[in-house]
């Protein structure tokens, strides 16, 4: 089993037609995932990469009974694609877009509170079920099905992990790219939280970073429900404090919010961390062959 998507995901594009919808749905497609079509306002009614576009995420729902959409709309405009995909009734929602505004993802966090929706992201690489669906920007060909999950606020530290999970023979079933923004509709705790609960997951990978409480919460939930190893790695061990590194999210406000302190509390909770991503692989592969 693999978690949020797979290959009886019915996925729609929003921003088809632009030039990052249109280069990741090629990739997605050649992947295997099934795009049933797209949305772009005013292009309703015409093809594009043999798909349908529509003028709504609605329009396209009544006709292909989309559940899953991902979004490479400009920041502007992406907060409303995201509730105008949750007011459709799309299930699982996966954001792309970097810099959307701070105070518009709080207009979607409250939004989204009360409906039957999953936003992954924004500012997120996506998410893959191994060998059966990419909805996301990742490189497919170091994914193979295997039985790690992966959990991640960074984009390339998760095809860091996933190619040597890959390498040591393990494969993988999900990798959920969180994204590295302050607010973000699946926390890691919620990722992890998934994969746990998936029979064929048999570990879980967690990429963190510096700044927010994302991890600590992760590694408490850990503590009192994990019943799979967890190997971790945190990244921005030398990141100089209230400076932002490359994500928004990513600043050490208190103490708590540095790399080191992030550590401490994971291993407390129990869980596997490393000092450097090139062990990620070798440790997982050391714990499920125990």
């Amino acid at each position: 089993m693999s978690v949020l998507v797979d290959k009886n995901s019915k996925v729609i594009v929003q921003g088809f037609t632009g030039s990052e919808g249109t280069f990741h749905s090629e990739q997605m497609v050649s992947y295997g995932t099934n795009i049933v079509g797209g949305v772009t306002p005013g292009k309703g009614g015409q093809e594009h990469l043999g798909k349908p576009v529509f003028n709504t995420v609605q329009d396209a729902v009544n006709k292909t009974k989309a559940n899953v959409s991902i979004i490479f709309v400009p920041p502007a405009f992406a907060a409303d694609a995201v509730m105008e995909a949750a007011e459709a009734g799309i299930k699982v929602v996966i954001c792309i877009t970097e810099g959307i505004p701070v105070s518009d993802m709080i207009k979607v966090k409250e939004y989204l509170s009360d409906k039957d929706c999953r936003m992954v992201g924004p500012n997120c690489p996506g998410v893959i079920s191994a060998d059966e669906a990419k909805v996301g920007i990742m490189p497919g060909f170091i994914f193979k099905k295997g039985n790690v999950g992966i959990v991640s606020k960074s984009g390339t530290l998760t095809y860091e992990a996933v190619d040597q999970v890959t390498k040591v023979g393990l494969g993988q079933t999900t990798a959920i790219g969180v994204g590295g923004d302050p607010i973000i509709g699946t926390t890691i705790k919620d990722a992890v939280e998934l994969l746990m609960n998936d029979n064929d997951t048999h570990g879980i990978i967690m990429i963190g970073e510096i700044g927010g409480n994302l991890e600590a919460d992760a590694g408490k939930w850990i503590q009192e429900n994990g019943t799979k190893p967890v190997v971790a790695f945190i990244a921005g061990d030398t990141a100089p404090k209230g400076r932002t590194m490359g994500h928004a999210g990513a600043i050490v406000g208190g103490h708590s919010d540095t790399a080191s302190a992030k550590k401490e509390i994971l291993k407390e909770c129990g869980v596997h961390v490393v000092d450097s991503p090139a062990d990620l692989g070798k440790k997982m592969f050391e714990l499920l062959s125990k």
